[in-house]
Parts: structure tokens; C-alpha cells; sequence
């Protein structure tokens, strides 16, 4: 019977081929984040389609722009060289809720997109003097932050009707309720849920931005039926999320025979409700690089935190913070072309 002899040469290449195994592991196996990931912006014209429409044809555009996640591999998250150009990691929690898969989060994401473009041509078709009938009827979550309070008590889908003793239709008149309590107080509300109505009472916390402001923790959008003069179409094809809104409704407007972009590169990015008022997205890191990498001449966000953060990656890009829909379109009108 032969032995095995085991010589220090053998032993190193076995050590090898250990490590090459682990290391080719590591850059394929997922872990358990999230990379956000720059995707270039685009133009939303080739995307949006108004009834009796026209685009003008000035040399400038409306773009828009998103943020590619994926899971980042094992090698991404603890060799950050490694991960694409600008990306950013994030914890799973921060992506699905707890029991909530990716898949499910990405069906509700592009809930959101659906409202968000209703929203949208609503708001763009109402500033341009057509007849919008719309009829809030209340404020539906989109998402609810792990680390409040009222993650034990709200669920994704739940529409508001309810709160602090009043009636609540639109996103501005929750926020209105929100304000009257200070942070640390309860807040009654009133949901409708699985076509029941139900009454939950939730404890505020401070808001990060104004630790003297209450909030909930939780993304919100108008719960409306809206009737348009004109028909819109969008397509994003698999895209989801509230973020296009702002560059939605300046598009329709746009094509309504308003030359909104002055012969301009307009990236944008901004939640819109129903009054017109344009509230914080996410990825603004991203999203800024996304601009710049499409040549955009001006970024359009919304103001606040969502401002400081895109003026921190514009470089020469002119970041201009815009609170509503009207002040988008008044500050477009100031601008001219480097």
C-alpha cells in the first residue's frame, strides 16, 4: 500500500486552490444588501404620450432619472473598490420589510409608479387650465420605516381617512394632523384595510431634519379618482416608484404646448401629490451622477435634505431645490443655457 505523501508544495497549492474557491464564492454568492447603483438619465418624451400633444422640437428635454438594486455579492460588501462607480450600500431592511420579499416590494413599487403618473398628469393638466375632476379620499402608505414605533402598527397598503380627530383626503391635510401633536405624542388614525375600516393609534417620533417636528415614519401619496380631459399615456416599461412624478408632470405640461424646458437638458426627480407639492425621494447620490452622466444643464429636486445631498455630487451640474410643481416651472422660466 502506497502512502500519500504531502510535500510543502502540495500543501500551498491545495491552500491555492482553497482561497481561489473562496475568493470565486464570494464574488458571485449574494449577500444579504443592497447596492445602489447610478443608472444614466433619460428623456422622458419617447416615454409620455398626451392626447393632441406635441413636443417641441428646441434641442433641450425632460429627463428622468432612476437607481438600478441588486444584492451586493460577499467581495462588494467587504472590498468597496469593488462595487460599480458611485454605488452605495444599503441594509436588506432598508430595501423590504420584515418578511416581505424583493419581489413583493417590486410589485408595490410599481403600485406606486401607476399613482404617481395618474398624480402627475392630473397636476400638469390642472396648471394648464383643463378641467381635472379629482376626488381625494384619503392617503395611502407606501412604505413604513423598521425602526418607528408604528412599523408594529401600520402595513403597506393601509389607507388613512382619519387623523387626530379629522377627516384626512390628501397627503397635505395628513401632514397638517401631524403637525398639531408634538414628537413622543399618540396620533389616532382611521384606515381602510382589506376593505374594512379600522382605528390604530400610533406613537409619533421627532423628524430628523426638525427634532421640534412629529412624524410618523411612514411614505405616503394621494388615495384619489382622478377623470382627465386629455388621455396620457406613460410607459417605464418595468421601472416602479414615486420619484418620476416632477419629470412626468413637467412633460405633460410640456406637450400641452408650454415650452417648459427652453431648449434645456431638465433632469428631475421629486414625489408629487395631488396639490401640486413635490416631497423627498430616495438615491440622490445616484440619481445626481445619473444627471451629470447624461450632460444634463440643470437637476431639478426637491428641496431640503434631498438638495444638500445632490448638491454634494453635482459638480458643475446647477442643482436647483423646488418645493412644488408651480415653483418648478417658475424657476425653468429663469434659467438660460451655459
Amino acid at each position: 500500500m502506497r502512502r500519500l505523501r504531502i510535500t510543502p508544495l502540495s500543501l500551498v497549492l491545495a491552500g491555492a486552490v482553497l482561497l481561489a474557491a473562496v475568493v470565486l464564492a464570494a464574488s458571485i454568492v449574494p449577500a444579504g444588501d443592497y447596492l445602489y447603483i447610478p443608472d444614466t438619465a433619460k428623456p422622458v418624451a419617447d416615454r409620455v404620450s398626451v392626447q393632441g400633444g406635441k413636443e417641441p422640437a428646441n434641442g433641450g428635454g425632460i429627463y428622468f432619472v432612476d437607481v438600478s438594486l441588486r444584492k451586493a455579492r460577499w467581495l462588494e460588501r467587504a472590498l468597496p473598490f469593488l462595487r460599480p462607480d458611485g454605488a452605495s450600500l444599503v441594509p436588506g431592511q432598508d430595501v423590504t420589510a420584515p418578511g416581505q420579499t424583493f419581489q413583493q416590494r417590486h410589485e408595490e413599487s410599481l403600485e406606486a409608479m401607476d399613482r404617481s403618473k395618474q398624480v402627475a398628469a392630473a397636476v400638469a393638466q390642472k396648471a394648464a387650465g383643463l378641467p381635472v375632476e379629482t376626488a381625494p379620499n384619503g392617503v395611502v402608505i407606501e412604505a413604513v420605516a423598521i425602526d418607528v414605533p408604528a412599523a408594529s402598527v401600520l402595513r403597506q397598503g393601509d389607507v388613512i381617512v382619519r387623523a387626530h380627530g379629522k377627516a384626512v383626503r390628501t397627503v397635505a391635510e395628513l401632514r397638517a394632523a401631524t403637525g398639531a401633536v408634538a414628537p413622543g405624542d399618540e396620533l389616532a388614525l382611521r384606515l381602510r384595510r382589506g376593505g374594512k375600516t379600522v382605528d390604530r393609534t400610533v406613537k409619533t417620533v421627532a423628524s430628523p431634519n426638525d427634532p421640534k417636528h412629529a412624524i410618523i415614519g411612514i411614505e405616503v401619496a394621494d388615495d384619489a379618482k382622478i377623470s382627465l380631459p386629455r388621455a396620457v399615456s406613460i410607459d417605464l416599461g418595468n421601472i416602479g416608484g414615486p420619484s418620476a412624478g416632477l419629470p412626468f408632470a413637467l412633460q405633460v405640461y410640456q406637450e400641452l404646448g408650454n415650452d417648459v424646458d427652453r431648449g434645456l437638458r431638465v433632469a428631475a426627480t421629486g414625489e408629487i401629490g395631488l396639490d401640486g407639492s413635490v416631497g423627498p425621494v430616495g438615491g440622490l447620490k445616484q440619481k445626481t451622477i445619473g444627471a451629470r452622466r447624461a450632460g444634463a444643464d440643470v437637476f431639478l429636486v426637491p428641496a431640503g435634505e434631498n438638495a444638500q445631498t445632490a448638491r454634494r455630487y453635482a459638480g458643475g451640474l446647477r442643482v436647483v431645490a423646488v418645493e412644488s410643481f408651480r415653483q418648478a416651472l417658475q424657476r425653468l422660466k429663469t434659467l438660460y443655457k451655459k
